[in-house]
């Protein structure tokens, strides 16, 4: 009988023991997990390192805050070097790994172009969050893409309206002259149907300068510029273009007051190494600038690099692209959560549900207040015709030491870019013969 209840008793310790293991096996394979497409490599390495640091500093403070409503978060990088084909071999490697991407984030137009013909085969939204189509704020066409926050045709419209503004208003802007000096590839080549939308309403004359990379050679285009005299310089830039262009500005004489970069363009790697020669110099804000100060900086300072767990320096928390870096983060956790709401909270969303998630998207005041964000950004809402939310920006300019706010916040015109949106999908719909959601298609 002894060796009978020995038995027994052994055979239950083994039960319970594997249990406990298929449970964590379980637990972990049922971590949310987000793949992190970065370069920390090459010429964009001096922009892409600190929005690298801030995307997992974010994580890490979801985990140290219990997760989305317990579900803890996983993360992997894989390195681009923001080449597109190294963009699809880190998606296509990632999408399947620890239970399945919840959603990329490609960071780079040329990768959103690619991804964007995978991601409704796979079934895995995008978020490219002030990148990629411009098109794709039409959820109606483009199911799988989240331009959240705002596009290139947003930040190009914006600009028009605020140099319009300087001028006196939008027909003021007649006889004037913009140059567009951009990356010469998907990224920099967005804003130009924007741009001469509006030129030929408000009759100025663009200029289109194209810049290859990665942005090292300019003096051909800056002695364009010497030689046009436009009245603005427009910069399309990412990586070590800007500070080139700001150098180049400089030399060639032009004011950095009349110029004025995307929200790509504006942030500390692009000026502090120009010195006083940047004094001046404008870009666009995606919303938020330097939020050194704001509660999310100051939790990430507290929970993850008072913790030993910080992903870089702790004197580029809060810095733009760190900013930038969070933020997009926190639009991937929060699309989740509200997944969660609908699917079950504290459960594991599968990319389709997650999909709904941004979607349905609700980050009001009282909600970005509570994660950290006052003061930082707008709302977000999105639906199923909108995939983008918001479509604010302000400006803020450089002045030799730090970014300050010099604009009120701008709204881009709808009325000028609605019909643009639904043009461009619509012929996208055609050419790849799709067919546009319906209401049924919108619920689920």
């Amino acid at each position: 009988m002894k060796v009978r209840n020995l038995v027994l008793a052994t055979a239950m310790v083994a039960a319970a023991a594997s249990s406990v293991v298929t449970t964590n096996a379980f637990a972990q394979a049922k971590e949310q997990f987000f793949p992190l497409l970065v370069y920390r490599t090459g010429a964009y390495a001096p922009n892409g390192v600190p929005f690298a640091n801030g995307m997992q500093d974010y994580m890490k403070l979801v985990n140290a805050k219990g997760g989305i409503n317990g579900v803890k978060v996983s993360f992997e990088e894989c390195e681009t070097g923001y080449a597109t084909d190294r963009g699809v071999e880190c998606y296509e490697r990632l999408k399947g790994k620890n239970g399945g991407a919840t959603v990329f984030q490609p960071l780079s137009t040329g990768i959103t172009f690619a991804l964007t013909e995978k991601a409704p085969g796979d079934k895995i939204p995008l978020i490219t969050a002030g990148y990629g189509r411009s098109e794709s704020q039409d959820g109606g066409v483009f199911k799988w893409n989240f331009p959240l926050a705002g596009t290139y045709w947003v930040a190009a419209d914006v600009l028009i309206q605020h140099v319009a503004k300087k001028e006196g208003g939008l027909d003021k802007l007649k006889g004037k002259k913009i140059a567009l000096v951009y990356h010469d590839s998907p990224f920099g080549k967005e804003p130009i149907a924007l741009l001469q939308e509006r030129s030929r309403a408000h009759g100025f004359e663009v200029s289109l300068l194209p810049v290859t990379h990665p942005g090292v050679e300019q003096k051909a285009t800056w002695l364009q510029i010497r030689q046009n005299r436009p009245d603005y310089v427009f910069l399309w830039g990412w990586g070590v273009m800007n500070s080139t262009a700001v150098k180049e500005a400089q030399a060639t004489g032009f004011p950095r007051e009349k110029m004025y970069g995307v929200w790509w363009a504006g942030a500390e790697p692009d000026v502090k190494d120009v010195g006083d020669g940047a004094k001046g110099y404008n870009a666009l804000a995606m919303q938020h600038g330097a939020a050194p100060d704001s509660k999310v900086a100051q939790d990430i300072l507290k929970e993850v690099h008072g913790k030993g767990q910080g992903s870089g320096p702790k004197d580029e928390v809060g810095q733009v692209l760190y900013m930038r870096g969070l933020m997009s983060a926190m639009f991937a956790v929060e699309g989740v959560r509200r997944a969660q709401e609908r699917y079950g909270k504290g459960k594991w969303m599968s990319p389709e549900q997650a999909r709904w998630g941004y979607e349905n998207l609700t980050l009001d005041q009282k909600k970005l207040d509570a994660l950290g964000f006052a003061g930082v950004m707008r709302p977000i809402s999105t639906s199923c015709q909108d995939h983008m939310g918001a479509s604010w920006a302000r400006v803020h300019t450089w002045d030799g030491k730090k970014w300050n706010f010099t604009s009120d916040w701008m709204q881009a015109d709808e009325q000028i870019i609605k019909p643009m949106v639904k043009a461009a999908a619509d012929k996208y719909a055609a050419e790849k013969k799709l067919t546009r959601r319906d209401g049924a298609d919108c619920q689920t």
